[in-house]
């Protein structure tokens, strides 16, 4: 069955995308006129690029990852959903291309005050700026090697995306088993590489930004974000696409087991934070929690109100195998919690760059809904690019009568 991007879900990505950039541009007014000519405006804006540009395009690498597992185990029950996977997927270029402008610019202006260990001041000896551990760790920490592995992460991550979407395509076309056993062959070579690639990427674009600080947990903990909330979209998507009579061969199972997904990568989330936390705040050692002090004391209730929403609306609503099935329920919870994963990847990054000068207003919520928006739109447009059940595979009639 062909997907048909609606009228009205094309004017709802405009929405997104004009309602941002309005939002967007009133902020900047606003910064301007209030906040000493704009003195942080250039912080501002490209902090919050990073931020949206690295939350959604962690969405499509979940997803990706989410793929290249039921590849390698070949897993027979996703195969009903296994468009909707991809058409999230899908979006990897296009994250991997905003996120390569907002670098671009953030190091054009010499990391504008996010990564400051781009400014050459921190690593020169006579500079009043120099400081010695960021000198200490220039070896790694320069902007020539970060672009190099900036580029072999994001290649990476989109050619591996591309080959599995024309094999798949292929798939259908010839039947047989030759493309499924080339798929589990590539997703065991992927996910070597994304097991090493998804830990050090974090280190580079956000762990870097609290350049004085680092954890052995943070690789994992971020990994653990970009699964939950890529399941999230999954399940999200693939409620729209059954209430609008489309994937006529998923069921009630199909749905119990994306939301079982999500709830078990909601723990893991949480898991995660509470073990870096716990394990920092119980050694005291000051060279670590630096990096709590500044997020206990400036965000208090974005960063503990987000942990509460992120663990406990899965925990207290999605426990039960009914809510699992329920479309109004998953919606609700993943609309949550996604907007909670948000607010994660903002502290992160806004905490260590701007510290007390970061706050949620226009320019926050506008980059957020226009990349939102433009998110949204590319997951339709790959929707509608091939039939959303898929042929030939050789577990689909596993999955037409998955029952749990």
């Amino acid at each position: 069955m062909e997907f048909k991007i609606t009228k009205k879900a094309n004017l709802l990505t405009m929405i997104l995308i004009v309602v941002g950039l309005v939002f967007t541009a009133i902020g900047i007014g606003v910064e301007i006129s209030y906040n000493h000519g704009g003195a942080h405006l250039g912080q501002r804006l490209s902090g919050n690029l990073l931020v949206s540009s690295f939350f959604f395009l962690a969405i499509g690498l979940g997803a990706l990852f989410f793929l290249a597992l039921q590849y390698a185990t070949e897993t027979g029950w996703y195969a009903s959903v296994k468009r909707v996977i991809e058409a999230i997927t899908g979006f990897v270029p296009y994250g991997a291309g905003l996120l390569l402008v907002t670098l671009l610019i953030i190091t054009l202006q010499d990391g504008a005050h996010i990564y400051i260990w781009m400014d050459s001041s921190y690593t020169d000896i006579n500079s009043p700026n120099y400081d010695a551990l960021i000198d200490g760790k220039a070896a790694y920490l320069n902007k020539p090697f970060f672009w190099i592995r900036t580029i072999v992460y994001l290649f990476t991550f989109v050619y591996f995306e591309r080959g599995f979407r024309k094999r798949s395509l292929l798939e259908d076309q010839v039947g047989g088993t030759e493309v499924h056993f080339k798929n589990f062959k590539t997703s065991a070579i992927f996910l070597v590489f994304f097991a090493v690639f998804s830990s050090t990427s974090s280190w580079d674009w956000i762990m870097s930004i609290d350049v004085h600080w680092f954890s052995t947990l943070f690789g994992w903990y971020v990994f653990a974000g970009m699964w939950c909330t890529a399941m999230i979209v999954m399940v999200t998507v693939t409620l729209y696409l059954k209430k609008h009579g489309y994937l006529p061969n998923v069921n009630e199972s199909h749905i119990h087991d994306l939301g079982k997904w999500t709830f078990a990568t909601s723990f893991l989330w949480s898991y995660l934070w509470f073990s870096q936390y716990m394990l920092i705040w119980y050694a005291n050692i000051p060279e670590e929690v630096t990096y709590y002090m500044t997020r206990i004391q400036e965000f208090k209730f974005l960063y503990f109100g987000m942990f509460f929403v992120n663990f406990a609306f899965p925990m207290l609503l999605l426990m039960s195998r009914d809510a699992k099935r329920h479309a109004g329920i998953l919606t609700f919870v993943g609309v949550v919690v996604l907007f909670g994963h948000w607010i994660d990847v903002y502290v992160m990054v806004m905490a260590g760059s701007m510290g007390s000068h970061a706050f949620i207003g226009f320019i926050e919520i506008g980059v957020m809904l226009a990349v939102l928006g433009f998110f949204i739109k590319v997951i339709l447009m790959n929707l509608s690019k091939a039939p959303l059940t898929v042929k030939n595979h050789p577990f689909l009639d596993e999955s037409i009568h998955h029952e749990i």
